[in-house]
């Protein structure tokens, strides 16, 4: 600009001057032409140099900041002048005119998705791409339950965002926008925030030691002989006595040490297993689990689960507490606030069925916006586990049977099993559970739930050896959870396997003799028995060895062919089955299973797995594999899913 005014200045008085003398017009008209070349020169120079130098800084790239910042993993913060001169340059009112424009769209989307846009937002100076998570984050926070459900599964959906905004988003949601991401199955991880910093432990104190002083703040007085029995033997027990009878476990007088053989090489895991069984016990009263919150049990269980990462049943029982103490709503807060849902989150997208079910669990009891039910200790839903839009006609229950779990009961037939109570650290990660597999994928519209109970061949390998839990115990404990888990409500199919056949007849029968438990009677379509014992097992005959041929547990007792409780059992659910007009399907086993590495035998013979009503289907397996089909084209599975789909074929439909 100053160089164009100079040469304009120059040529106006060039030709306004009045003429000099002849013989100096020449020399001035050189000199004249060599000042203005002169400057047009040095200022072109001037401000090529210039350009060229602004680019090179432009181009230049620092390769350590560059480094740095992609370590780096924050919610940026746009900064305001406080010079309130730099506020009132041309591009700066551009720039707030056409966010006002944005925001009367986003104003007018807002109202027509039944939500205003929030006061606190729309002063608020966001770029434009940003101004779909504040809206999200509105909406996830109104009051209609559907438009919240709606705004959590668009931020689930969110794959395209920076990573600020996910933080962004994980520092402003609320605790009910939390639980939810970490339910909805496409959440990416960055929407939650790692957990807060632990705790310090005592000087010259150990989680091991924590963990009795836990125990021993929790009271004692009034409890079940089998809390009584866990607190007590962890409070006793120390790693040095565990080393020292860890070759002697099956001697006489033995203070239950045979249940910790099976939980680790490490002896403080050991005592931390009997510490964690106690805790599971007493997280089942609900004044317990304020004492347990109240001592920092939660953050020191955090810390107990990070040290454990590679002991998956070190784990398992960790999140069991955590998930008993979930069914408190007091205490959803402090759960949410220790960072617990940021630990679930990521056990949900776990491989393993058993990490990722404890999780579902546990946030299904925290997620009190879409779900109603309450699921107690050993009660798990393999399908869905995560939020759904998918509406839930029916649910189908999966009972196991002696020595079975929720898990391991169902999985795709793998190998040959041995029939023991013994269960190695390989088996505590199931890879494969048909009904969650499978199953939920032919039939998305069934709410699946697997239950898991405690059994043993021996009250020498029992966990806890005053535990004695008959058949109708068993049936009125399960009915409880069951009914609270919403079980009853729905139309629904029992899949049994063995003892849990029985464990289902009973409880069909206590059921129908209450009216709150009428519903559970009234909804049932059909029962699938796989090799269920209705007039006896063989089982009840044979011991492996010693320990059990001596002390054989209640369970096996009851399976006996001379066994009045069998016998009635099966007489009157008999005549009550046949005039509920249950479906029934049968499945038997035709091959021997292994019981040990000594004898081979049929447990439940073709005579006694015939209930009297409904087909009976051998099948060429052993007891074991009889509920575990090989592939998913086998006939075992392909007649359960047919029998599943015929039974269940009105309700599906409406």
């Amino acid at each position: 600009m100053s160089l164009a005014a100079y040469c304009v200045i120059c040529c106006r008085r060039m030709g306004t001057s009045s003429p000099p003398p002849k013989s100096n017009t020449y020399w001035k008209d050189i000199r004249n032409i060599i000042k203005f070349t002169g400057s047009l020169i040095l200022g072109g120079s001037l401000f090529l140099t210039y350009e060229v130098l602004a680019l090179k800084k432009s181009l230049t790239l620092d390769s350590q900041v560059v480094e740095r910042e992609k370590m780096k993993s924050y919610i940026y913060v746009p900064t305001v002048s406080l010079d309130k001169r730099e506020n009132y340059g041309l591009t700066y009112q551009a720039r707030k005119e056409l966010h006002k424009a944005v925001r009367k769209v986003l104003t007018t989307s807002a109202k027509i998705l039944r939500g205003p846009f929030a006061d606190p937002f729309s002063t608020v100076d966001v770029e434009d791409h940003e101004c779909a998570s504040w809206l999200l984050l509105r909406r996830s926070q109104s009051d209609d339950p559907a438009a919240r459900r709606q705004a959590v599964q668009e931020m689930s959906e969110a794959h395209h965002w920076h990573d600020y905004q996910y933080r962004t988003v994980a520092q402003a949601c609320d605790p009910r926008t939390l639980i939810g991401l970490a339910r909805s199955r496409e959440s990416d991880l960055r929407f939650f925030l790692p957990p807060p910093p632990l705790p310090s432990l005592k000087e010259d104190s150990s989680i091991e030691e924590e963990l009795r002083c836990l125990l021993a703040s929790l009271p004692q007085t009034d409890l079940d002989e089998c809390i009584r029995y866990f607190t007590s033997l962890a409070l006793s027990e120390s790693s040095q006595s565990l080393a020292a009878q860890k070759g002697g476990l099956w001697c006489f007088g033995g203070n239950g040490l045979p249940y910790a053989e099976s939980f680790g090489e490490v002896p403080s895991a050991t005592v931390e297993m009997f510490c964690l069984e106690a805790l599971v016990r007493h997280s089942e009263i609900p004044t317990h689990c304020d004492k347990i919150e109240a001592y920092g049990g939660l953050q020191l269980l955090q810390r107990l689960y990070r040290l454990h990462k590679d002991y998956p049943n070190v784990q398992r029982n960790i999140l069991r507490v955590v998930g008993n103490m979930a069914l408190n709503e007091r205490l959803h807060p402090t759960i949410v606030r220790s960072g617990w849902v940021s630990i679930l989150a990521e056990a949900m997208k776990s491989p393993h069925i058993m990490a990722a079910s404890h999780a579902a669990r546990t946030l299904a009891n925290l997620d009190r916006d879409t779900v109603r039910e309450k699921y107690q200790d050993g009660v798990y839903v393999l399908h869905p586990q995560c939020r759904t839009s998918q509406p839930i006609k029916a649910d189908v229950l999966f009972v196991h049977g002696l020595m079975g779990a929720a898990f391991k009961t169902w999985r795709q037939q793998d190998s040959d099993e041995v029939l023991t109570d013994k269960v190695s650290e390989a088996e505590s990660r199931y890879m494969t559970c048909w009904p969650k597999s499978w199953l939920a994928e032919d039939c998305p519209a069934l709410r699946i739930i697997s239950v898991e109970y405690d059994t043993s061949l021996s009250d020498w390998r029992a966990r806890c050896p005053m535990e004695r839990k008959s058949i109708a115990f068993r049936s009125k404990e399960l009915l409880r959870k069951l009914r609270a888990a919403g079980v009853g409500d729905r139309p629904m199919i029992w899949v049994s396997h063995s003892m849990g056949g029985l464990l289902v007849k009973k409880m069909l029968l206590e059921a129908s003799q209450k009216p709150e438990t009428s519903p559970v009677v009234n909804n049932t379509r059909g029962i699938i028995f796989y090799s269920v014992p209705h007039h006896g097992s063989h089982l009840a005959e044979y011991s492996v060895n010693v320990r059990y041929l001596l002390f054989p547990s209640l369970e096996v007792k009851e399976l006996s062919k001379d066994s009045p409780a069998l016998k009635a059992l099966q007489d009157d659910f008999l005549k009550f089955a046949k005039d509920k007009n249950f479906q029934v399907l049968n499945f038997v086993e035709t091959l021997p299973t292994s019981i040990g590495s000594m004898i081979q035998l049929q447990v439940v013979p073709a005579e006694s797995a015939d209930l009297g009503i409904g087909e009976l289907i051998p099948v060429d397996v052993n007891h074991l594999n009889i509920c575990k089909p090989q592939k998913k084209d086998a006939f075992l599975y392909q007649r359960t899913l047919q029998f599943i789909r015929e039974t269940l074929a009105k309700d599906l439909e409406n």
